[in-house]
């Protein structure tokens, strides 16, 4: 028996070592094939391409796709990552037409390369059509000016919270601020969002669940136990399901004619009110009107706070970096805060003072503009696409449109932080809008992008009144690392002490 399986083996092992060999062939001229004059790699690994380069260190691999692509007149370069080829745009021009053609037929936008796997399929991002429009219109009662408004005194108390813990946990020595801005984000978005609907042993299982998201985000998509992805995939199904009974229990609240008090509120508010409408037209009942169940509104709850969570965290971080090296930046901003606010007053910055804050405005576009947290926004090629007269972008092509790239485009000293570029006097915000990405553009462009503004605004104007601040400056420390949207190296360590006499209770 022995015998003859050794025989078996030593007559078929050359076959099968030549039949990896030809596959192995195969895939390389697919990829060249599909390359065709474009600079990237010549010979990548079987299958998983340049993955490890990706993820074991994600900063020198995009600033090589970067620095490729820029260096040709089109602004494109390609790569190959877990059998998927993949192309990187520079130019401006070349991304708005990625941005303008989100369609069955032509792009896809995935958000995370491997996204429906994680976020499953009722993310907004993966919608086309009527049916994107339809959902976009009823999201939009969420961004109104009066839930704006109630959404600013829910941050306001929130980030003074976590400032006075800041402020104990520093005590005389520097603490890295990552963490602490993403756990303040994280408890704000669960309040501005769902409110009072997740109670304390709720919100604990949630931030757990949450963190195992966070952690896959960055692995490979290995669907098997014990993996990340998998751990994150699970913890997304928890997650929905934990904002399907907030949005359970907010319908019962708004169907009794309370007024709302946060996101879902005004969402289940608008949701009634069509029904009713809809069911007058067509004489029946109300709960007879089709609607969105509690469980796709619980998928949407969590795109939310997918898009409200990680890409705020950075844009605070870089906020307090660029403060500290611009004293006169943040002199200004003080000067105007102390115009509208007095933290004495124990009452929060009213929306219209937000408004009138141009300056802080200015600087919180600026900070999104020279550091657009989400520095690329994935696509998938439906079919093959015409990019270019002289290039076609095969089907199955994920395409990353560079939005942190065109931020450096256009604009007047582009390298410079400089917050009047968008003050009225400057018009750069207006001349050079096509280049201010970080929001997206087209069908696709961030719904919550006014909110996203307000958030990052207030974080300024109230850490900068409240808090005495200094970086800790070693060599390196503004590097830019991805976790996945772009931070410090260094998670912005700083030392802090409190600036005010007293702190507002904003009660």
């Amino acid at each position: 028996m022995e015998s003859l399986r050794a025989n078996f083996v030593s007559e078929y092992t050359p076959y099968l070592i030549a039949l990896v060999a030809l596959l192995l062939l195969l895939e390389q001229i697919s990829y060249l094939k599909r390359k065709r004059f474009l600079p990237g790699p010549t010979l990548v690994l079987p299958f998983i391409g340049n993955a490890i380069s990706l993820v074991t260190n994600p900063t020198r691999f995009w600033d090589a796709q970067s620095s490729l692509a820029k260096s040709t007149p089109l602004g494109i370069s390609t790569n190959y990552v877990i059998g998927k080829f993949i192309l990187y745009i520079y130019s401006t021009e070349l991304s708005h037409k990625v941005f303008a053609n989100v369609r069955p037929d032509a792009f896809h936008l995935v958000g995370h390369p491997f996204g429906k796997k994680l976020f499953g399929e009722h993310n907004l991002i993966y919608m086309f059509g009527q049916d994107h429009k339809d959902l976009r219109r009823r999201i939009a009662p969420n961004f109104t000016p009066k839930a704006l408004a109630t959404y600013t005194s829910i941050q306001q108390r929130i980030i003074v919270k976590h400032l006075k813990s800041w402020l104990q946990k520093a005590d005389g020595k520097s603490i890295p601020l990552r963490i602490l801005c993403r756990d303040m984000n994280l408890e704000t978005s669960q309040t501005v969002f769902v409110g009072p609907y997740l109670g304390g042993e709720a919100r604990d299982r949630f931030n757990i669940d949450y963190n195992f998201f966070n952690v896959g985000l960055m692995k490979l998509p290995i669907d098997l136990p014990g993996f990340a992805f998998r751990n994150a995939r699970l913890a997304v199904e928890r997650l929905v399901e934990t904002l399907k009974l907030c949005a359970e229990e907010s319908e019962t609240k708004m169907q009794n004619g309370e007024e709302p008090t946060c996101l879902i509120d005004f969402w289940m508010q608008e949701n009634l009110r069509e029904r009713a409408e809809i069911a007058e037209k067509e004489g029946c009942d109300s709960e007879k009107v089709s609607s969105y169940s509690h469980r796709e509104l619980g998928g949407h709850l969590f795109d939310f706070l997918f898009a409200a969570q990680d890409a705020s965290t950075s844009s605070l971080v870089w906020a307090i970096t660029f403060l500290d090296s611009h004293p006169q930046v943040l002199e200004r901003v003080r000067g105007e805060v102390e115009r509208y606010w007095n933290p004495e007053s124990d009452e929060p910055i009213a929306a219209e003072q937000l408004r009138e804050m141009k300056f802080t405005e200015a600087v919180a576009r600026e900070v999104v503009r020279i550091r657009a947290p989400a520095t690329m926004v994935p696509h998938i090629a439906g079919e093959d696409f015409a990019l270019t007269e002289n290039y076609v972008i095969p089907k199955g092509t994920i395409v990353f449109p560079s939005v942190f790239d065109s931020s450096f485009q256009g604009f007047i000293e582009p390298d410079r932080f400089d917050p009047d570029r968008f003050l009225e006097e400057r018009q750069e915000a207006r001349v050079y809008k096509k280049n201010f990405l970080a929001f997206g553009a087209g069908a696709h462009q961030c719904v919550g992008q006014r909110y996203a503004i307000n958030h990052l605004m207030l974080f300024i104007a109230m850490f900068s009144t409240l808090i005495d601040f200094k970086r800790e400056r070693v060599d390196g420390c503004d590097d830019i690392a991805y976790v996945p949207t772009i931070v410090p190296k260094d998670d912005c360590k700083a030392f802090l002490s409190d600036r005010c006499r007293r702190f507002p209770s904003l009660s």
